[in-house]
């Protein structure tokens, strides 16, 4: 048994994603990484059968079968025990009230000791800071922008989920304004145009300037949020991950006009380990608590 070797999962709402992660190299082992489709409406059975036949696989294609596994997963979840209380969320209604640790033990013979369930907004931040945009740095956010709002806080080398999704922003809550849906509503306001995603907008922001001021909404309106966060943790760096941060090159501006305007001095990158983040950074946290992560 190879005590460096560690299976890193990611579950999100509509997939699976599993690979093999050394950690003493902080890297993927080459070709261990496996994605599947997951109709996540199904009943329990078939989803936990499921998600232990794709880590099955990866486990397989290690030298000797890992024996240990990192698991991010949304909330909310009990990550101590391991049980699912996701509910009426369009997803793994199925699994609420199971002790998901116990199911997925019997089903890869391992201890369920030896598995443990972090947060994925949490994952994803030190999975950055262990071997990403965040190395080196002590104070650090993290924001997953895309159908929804994921965010965590790295402080001092500890890890955890800031949960800032549901903070009353505006006219209503921060997810309302900083997320995919905020997009296609404001588009659709200025224009009557009807766009499926934000990589679409991309995709026109050169044929209608209205676009970019739909940009520049979205990142004045995050670099509001974000300062009295920045303040009051004093933080150096913010980490932005999930699709929306992939046209960060047109609301960064508008978040760094928002901050001169404020005299706040604070780094912006993106995430540069894309959806290998979360599965560094299930791995890497197995000898912590379920409350917080140490880099």
């Amino acid at each position: 048994m190879n005590e460096t070797i560690i299976a890193g999962v990611d579950i999100g709402g509509s997939h699976i994603t599993v690979a093999l992660i050394d950690i003493q190299k902080r890297e993927i082992i080459k070709n261990t990484r496996r994605r599947k489709e997951v109709n996540s409406g199904k009943g329990a059975e078939e989803i936990l059968d499921l998600w232990a036949a794709i880590i099955t696989e990866s486990f397989r294609l290690a030298d000797s079968k890992p024996t240990r596994l990192g698991i991010a997963m949304p909330g909310p979840f009990d990550y101590a025990n391991g049980i699912s209380y996701i509910q009426n969320q369009n997803k793994y209604d199925a699994l609420y009230g199971l002790n998901i640790k116990q199911q997925l033990a019997e089903r890869l013979d391992v201890l369920a000791g030896d598995i443990w369930f972090m947060n994925d907004a949490a994952c994803f931040l030190h999975g950055e800071m262990f071997t990403g945009a965040g190395k080196g740095f002590s104070r650090v956010m993290g924001l997953t922008l895309g159908t929804g709002l994921g965010s965590a806080l790295s402080l001092n080398q500890e890890t955890v989920d800031a949960d800032l999704w549901g903070t009353a922003f505006k006219d209503g809550i921060a997810e309302d304004y900083l997320s995919t849906r905020w997009f296609l509503k404001r588009y659709r306001e200025l224009s009557g145009k009807i766009v499926k995603d934000v990589k679409e907008l991309v995709s026109k922001i050169h044929e209608e300037v209205l676009i970019q001021v739909v940009f520049d909404e979205f990142g004045t309106s995050l670099g509001k949020f974000l300062v009295p966060y920045i303040r009051q943790e004093q933080l150096e760096l913010i980490i932005f991950g999930g699709n929306i941060s992939l046209a960060s090159r047109h609301f960064s501006r508008a978040v760094k006009r928002v901050w001169d305007e404020e005299q706040i001095s604070v780094g912006i990158r993106n995430a540069e380990l894309g959806e290998n983040a979360a599965l560094i950074g299930a791995a890497s946290s197995h000898h912590l608590s379920s409350n917080a992560i140490k880099v």
